[in-house]
């Protein structure tokens, strides 16, 4: 079988490297012919020509930007053809998938969103979403699910609507409060010397807002902009935010005290195995900040 990957960015080449690692015959395709010259010791096919690069593959990735999506969509298309199989990885989905049902009308289409980085170790343990949205893409979903898992994949099949619903949860409310927090953190004037006295919260909380500053901006802007639901995620965070410093500045320790024990029941209630992750971190620091 012959891969095509289109964008050698982190993930790109990550796919690639992870193809290549399979057996699989792989092309890596880029715009930029600087950063295919630093892959030469990639044992794959490395080409500027995504029309070539696509033309003989039987499954193909598209691991470009989400604003790139369209432009290489319309690139690529007219030399697809009925049999090949292309996905997108994107961390939205809906709007990508439109695109490429536009302008794609021979081979099949697949939504998909591998919800780790290009730091990751093979796939096991991973999420990896797919979202068919007719009974072709479906059909091929489902082999995909199947080979996925046998790779030790966590696989979901969803909706476009759906995931990006999810996501908004899940990526778009973290990196919200990353960046905010990073903010808050680089204000400080004793910032250095927080480092070194810092216990287990204080290094989550840290590293959080480092991960997210850090990352590639026009990602989060896209997922910040093009999320449903996002805005008022992050409304209903700014209110519980403001209700939280009306009670410390009352100093209100009883409604605290009460409003935390509910916290507890309430995730107690919705979710047994994150109880229990809430119950070992609980623990760790008990031990590591007294």
């Amino acid at each position: 079988m012959r891969i095509a990957v289109i964008g050698a960015g982190k993930m790109g080449v990550w796919f690639a490297k992870f193809f290549l690692a399979k057996d699989y015959d792989v092309v890596l395709a880029d715009r930029k012919k600087a950063k295919l010259e630093n892959l030469k010791d990639v044992l794959v096919d490395l080409t500027t020509n995504f029309q070539e690069a696509v033309s003989d593959a039987d499954q193909i990735f598209l691991c470009v930007s989400i604003d790139a999506i369209e432009e290489v969509v319309k690139t690529i298309s007219p030399v697809l053809r009925e049999g090949q199989v292309i996905m997108d990885i994107a961390s939205i989905k809906e709007t990508p998938v439109k695109t490429m049902h536009e302008y794609i009308k021979n081979a099949t289409v697949l939504g998909t969103h591998p919800v780790f980085g290009p730091g990751s170790h093979g796939l096991k343990n991973k999420a990896y979403v797919l979202t068919p949205t007719t009974p072709q893409e479906q059909a091929f979903a489902e082999k995909f699910k199947v080979w996925l898992e046998q790779e030790k994949a966590n696989v979901f099949v969803m909706p476009p609507r759906k995931h990006d619903e999810l996501m908004s949860v899940v990526l778009g409310l973290p990196h919200f409060i990353g960046l905010v927090a990073c903010e808050t953190l680089l204000e400080q004037k004793n910032l250095p010397e927080t480092k070194k006295v810092a216990g287990t919260t204080y290094r989550m909380l840290f590293t959080l807002a480092e991960a997210t500053a850090l990352e590639t901006p026009d990602l989060y802007t896209n997922l910040q902009a093009n999320l449903p639901e996002l805005g008022k995620i992050e409304d209903l965070f700014m209110v519980k935010a403001q209700e939280w410093v009306s009670l410390i500045k009352k100093k209100d320790s009883d409604a605290m005290i009460e409003r935390m024990e509910q916290l507890k029941k309430k995730l107690k209630e919705n979710d047994s195995d994150f109880t229990k992750s809430y119950d070992n971190m609980y623990k760790m620091l008990e031990s590591t900040e007294k």
